[in-house]
């Protein structure tokens, strides 16, 4: 009797983790929303503007281990493919103090845009982010190719930036980190 209640119990705890997990996980749009954003430079950064090249938009906050992970594996990738087209940016969350934000983009030396979304505005047009770190994968065309939660699969990510930069069939064998 024991047993069958402990694993009612436990499928119940699973199915309600599943319940929490769909309800948090970002449904993402299909085509990249029309927003501006202002990165820790002051720089007004548009989507429209990234049309016509590959852009991986990362939410991550500064109390994310998997985000302060990924930062290391997406500097490697920016460096190797910035030069082809690709553009990253990481979109903090709006509950991160943007002075420590900073702080981490100068002790880290992110060379990718960091952008404050201090009003959740960017984190809303993206199907509702609350789970970092959040991960979109957008076309050149504008298109939402690929959205992950979690830490980032830096080798299945590169796989499809490449398929997205003009001569693809060039593949860069250098390695992105990970």
């Amino acid at each position: 009797m024991r047993t069958s209640h402990l694993l009612i119990g436990v499928f119940a705890l699973a199915l309600a983790g599943a319940g929490a997990f769909a309800w948090l996980a970002p449904s993402g749009p299909a085509r990249v929303p029309e927003l501006g954003l202002t990165t820790l430079q002051g720089k007004q950064l548009r989507f429209a503007e990234l049309r016509g090249r590959p852009v991986l938009v990362t939410f991550w906050s500064i109390s994310c281990p998997s985000c302060i992970e990924d930062i290391a594996k997406l500097t490697a990738l920016y460096k190797a493919l910035a030069g082809r087209g690709l553009e990253i940016i990481a979109i903090a969350m709006p509950y991160d103090p943007p002075s420590h934000v900073l702080a981490l983009s100068r002790s880290r030396q992110i060379p990718y845009p960091v952008a404050l979304d201090i009003r959740g505005e960017a984190a809303r047009a993206f199907g509702d982010v609350h789970l970092t770190p959040t991960t979109f994968v957008i076309a050149p065309d504008g298109r939402v190719r690929e959205q992950h939660t979690g830490a980032l699969d830096v080798e299945r990510v590169r796989a499809l930036v490449l398929s997205l930069l003009p001569g693809n069939d060039t593949l860069d064998t250098q390695s992105a980190g990970g």
